[in-house]
């Protein structure tokens, strides 16, 4: 049976770096999952008064997340942490208090930045908050991917073997746990 992977970008910015890695995972997926993009832009920010009103936004989000069977988070680098867009997201899935969508699910990240570090903050920082979410986060192999716009050909696709290589490696990583925690 098919498992489904959601991939949640922590950039909305079109053309992003976060989401030419997504591109090219739905294009690599592992064997026996399906590949789903969780789209995060539309989410207004998160306010508890809407926890009686529901938006739209919020259930239809959180009813996506309910679905999947696991999450990949790749996200850039803002100020040293997550961009506002990503943790907005965590927190709509996180409440009302109690029903988390993220309770219990596998989860991994992969971080990057066209600097050296490859998002090395908001890798952590994201693993903060998921820890304490309770998304059963892959601790080993870690993803930091830096210069990343050296590894794009001018389409923006990821060109680059090596880089290639090991995200298909992270990938059967993740699927290997996803299974071991399922």
């Amino acid at each position: 049976m098919s498992k489904t992977i959601g991939i949640i970008t922590g950039s909305l910015r079109k053309g992003s770096f976060s989401g030419s890695i997504a591109d090219y995972i739905k294009n690599n997926a592992p064997a026996g999952y399906e590949i789903k993009t969780i789209d995060i832009s539309g989410l207004p920010l998160y306010n508890q008064d809407y926890d009686e009103v529901n938006p739209k936004e919020y259930v239809t989000f959180r009813d996506e997340v309910k679905a999947l069977d696991a999450v990949l988070f790749i996200t850039p680098e803002h100020n040293r942490s997550i961009p506002a867009a990503l943790k907005n997201a965590l927190d709509i899935g996180s409440r009302p208090y109690g029903q988390s969508v993220w309770n219990g699910k596998p989860g991994a990240i992969i971080s990057q930045s066209p600097g050296g570090i490859g998002g090395f903050g908001a890798n952590h920082h994201l693993r903060q908050v998921l820890a304490f979410l309770n998304v059963l986060t892959l601790a080993q192999p870690e993803a930091y991917i830096g210069a990343y716009h050296t590894l794009i050909d001018e389409n923006g696709a990821l060109s680059n073997e090596d880089t290639q290589k090991f995200i298909d490696g992270f990938l059967s990583a993740f699927a290997d746990w996803v299974e071991k925690v399922s």
